[in-house]
């Protein structure tokens, strides 16, 4: 979605400094150095004015310092790092997907709803899995409930420090939540199974949905009742959104790639989130050289240089002042920024998923929406929840002798 909006704006007849935006794409692995290496070619071979992305929050921790280096925004779609909001530190970072400050409050009015006190948190160690168990351990504390123990799952080895097995059993609670991105949480969900620590006596609430086709069928039984977390656009919970800008970014990619788009109802969120981070660039862009138009100096002007460290870029300042201004309704909703934070501040959304078996195996469906800053509430078209053990009755959240044997 992020050339959608580039090609748009082409349609639209979007012309900045009397040009067409051009744009590069680069792919990072994960890797902090790798997605270093990909910013500093470009800024080496380009006069960038923006990057969108990156993906990761462990990346956006160390490309929005080079980037300010070089007096350029950075517009993530996807890092949800709650330490990334501070303005202070990171002054020309944006986002448009809600950070995980707001993740960790919604889960708390999650457990309070159903009267569940306490969990355990399985996090990966890197940015978002640290940044995700601290606000939520600060949101519990802050509410009365507890997080009873973490579990830390190692990103390097691809493995859960310690034996799952017991950490979770020997914890007096049975609600997990995974902090995990959708690469790892198939990983640990594995191993719980395998450990036997996935329903009927354990729930689980993911920070992702996952296709449940990763898992062998004889395990599905045990997957139902689960319970997932994420981000998702005001369309889901019948929100206003943008959708002249939505039908014109999906005309686009049919027509370009037509091989590549799922269909509207299967679009990624953070797709839509990356049409309106980069949406938010070229309206940016659009101010910023609006106000210098009776200005003999260009509007985007840079001091060059084959070393990427090297290279400035003039306007930098009236830039970042020109996104920190800029408001619209976009695709995923309505779109404002603060000077005070990073974070966007309006059209702040996300769904809860449940695990239910169905014709063909165990889906995720949706069964709670939650718009900042309310509370959850059933959507228009209810779905009953399904809880571990393919049962309609709450769990508790206590550990039990149920299902153990004394000796």
């Amino acid at each position: 979605m992020f050339k959608a909006a580039i090609v748009l704006a082409h349609q639209y007849n979007i012309s900045i400094g009397g040009e067409f935006i051009r744009w590069q794409e680069g792919q990072s692995t994960g890797a902090v150095i790798d997605v270093v290496d990909v910013v500093c070619h470009a800024l080496s071979t380009s006069n960038i004015v923006g990057i969108v992305g990156p993906y990761l929050s462990r990346e956006a921790e160390i490309i929005a310092p080079f980037a300010q280096k070089i007096g350029i925004p950075v517009i993530s779609y996807s890092a949800t790092d709650p330490d990334l909001s501070n303005r202070n530190v990171y002054p020309n970072f944006y986002r448009t997907v809600p950070s995980d400050d707001l993740a960790a409050l919604a889960l708390v009015k999650l457990f309070i709803r159903f009267n569940w006190t306490s969990c355990t948190v399985i996090y990966q160690n890197d940015a978002f899995g640290l940044g995700g168990v601290r606000s939520i351990s600060n949101s519990f504390n802050a509410s009365g409930l507890a997080v009873k123990r973490t579990v830390e799952f190692d990103i390097a080895t691809l493995s859960i420090r310690g034996n799952l097995k017991s950490l979770l059993t020997n914890a007096a609670t049975r609600i997990v939540v995974l902090w995990a991105i959708s690469a790892y949480t198939p990983l640990i969900l594995q191993d719980a199974l395998d450990s036997n620590v996935v329903g009927p006596y354990f729930t689980w609430i993911l920070s992702s949905a996952i296709s449940i086709n990763y898992f062998n069928e004889t395990y599905y039984q045990n997957l139902i009742g689960m319970l997932s977390i994420e981000p998702v656009t005001g369309s889901v919970v019948n929100a206003l959104i943008n959708t002249t800008l939505l039908d014109a970014a999906y005309s686009i990619w049919q027509q370009y790639e037509p091989e590549s788009f799922p269909g509207s109802m299967n679009v990624d969120y953070y797709a839509l989130f990356a049409f309106d981070a980069t949406w938010t660039l070229i309206q940016s862009l659009q101010k910023l050289c609006a106000s210098k138009i009776n200005n003999s100096s260009s509007c985007l002007s840079f001091f060059e240089s084959s070393y990427c460290f090297n290279c400035r870029f003039v306007q930098s300042n009236l830039l970042l002042d020109a996104v920190t201004r800029t408001e619209f309704l976009g695709i995923s909703g309505p779109i404002q920024f603060s000077y005070n934070v990073t974070n966007r501040i309006t059209g702040l959304y996300y769904t809860a998923k449940n695990t239910q078996p169905s014709s063909n195996g165990v889906n995720f469906v949706h069964v709670l929406d939650y718009s900042h800053p309310g509370d959850w509430r059933i959507p228009a078209q209810e779905n009953i929840i399904v809880w571990s053990g393919n049962s309609f009755t709450k769990p508790t959240g206590q550990a039990s002798l149920k299902g153990v044997n004394l000796r």
